[in-house]
């Protein structure tokens, strides 16, 4: 008798086109390897090759057992849908490491008690990667800082509006960002994000409405990070104002409140289930307490 973990596992490789392809769209986590070694086993169980790993494609054997497996496994989540009444328990949200950190333990929390059977998966990352997860459905909700158009097919929710702050050592002198416009050249390292992100392309677009040029010298991968070495004294940082979310005693945050503020939503593809609107509900609501 097959195992039917395997068959499940083929099915996902199979309808996605390779291993690594399928651990991304699973609608649990596994890795790699796991998979790998079932799927060997599923082979070695049949005595037949199932697929070609490089370049990816099925062999007449997988072809014909992906034909045979796919009605059942492919039609799954409907009826999931169907007996549950659209209470489906899982979700895949993607959102940057602060959000993750700072604020979805609370926001599941809450969603979890409406839903004791939640399964969420969390995924770190920024617009850009966060769109193209959304585009693959690889999850299922974006929380994240909003800046520039959005592909076709993306939707959007605004959740709050923050200013952009720039991050100082607490023993700097300086005390509002008009004493580095006013400089002929701003010499201070600076620390960001990569700047292909949101927060970055905001900061650079006003800086170049005023003539100013201060280009980063230290990319780094979260907004914990830059926080973390400038108060190390590696320059100075830029960041987002939160009101209820001070910084470390050793940074200073000075806000740029004559920049234009940033959103920060939720993006989604297609209809939202009630779980989704269950989590933007209380994404609306921590933001609310944040600016309150």
């Amino acid at each position: 008798m097959l195992n039917i973990h395997h068959l499940e596992l083929f099915y996902y490789v199979a309808r996605h086109g390779g291993i690594m392809a399928a651990v991304r769209r699973m609608p649990y986590g596994i890795q790699q390897p796991a998979v790998s070694a079932q799927l060997i086993r599923l082979e070695a169980d049949l005595g037949l090759t199932l697929f070609q790993r490089r370049p990816f494609a099925l062999t007449p054997a997988g072809e014909e057992l992906f034909q045979f497996i796919e009605p059942f496994f492919g039609r799954l989540e409907a009826v999931e849908q169907r007996l549950t009444g659209g209470a489906t328990r899982q979700i895949r949200i993607g959102a940057s490491e602060v959000v993750q950190r700072d604020h979805l333990p609370e926001i599941l929390l809450k969603v979890r008690r409406r839903y004791p059977d939640l399964k969420p998966y969390l995924r770190e990352g920024y617009q850009p990667q966060l769109e193209s997860w959304l585009l693959a459905r690889e999850i299922d909700l974006a929380i994240t800082m909003i800046e520039g158009a959005l592909p076709p097919g993306i939707k959007r929710e605004r959740l709050i509006q923050l200013h952009l702050a720039l991050l100082v050592p607490h023993d700097s002198p300086l005390r509002s960002a008009e004493e580095l416009w006013r400089r002929d050249k701003i010499e201070d390292l600076l620390v960001t994000l990569p700047p292909s992100e949101g927060i970055c392309r905001h900061f650079q677009r006003q800086l170049a409405r005023r003539k100013l040029e201060w280009f980063p010298s230290l990319e780094v991968s979260s907004l914990g990070l830059v926080e973390a070495y400038v108060a190390g004294g590696f320059g100075l940082g830029l960041g987002l104002h939160i009101p209820k979310m001070p910084p470390s005693p050793k940074v200073r945050l000075i806000p740029l409140t004559d920049f234009p503020p940033i959103d920060v939503g939720v993006l989604w593809m297609g209809r939202r289930t009630p779980l989704m609107d269950c989590v933007v509900e209380e994404c609306h609501a921590r933001a609310r307490w944040m600016t309150s």
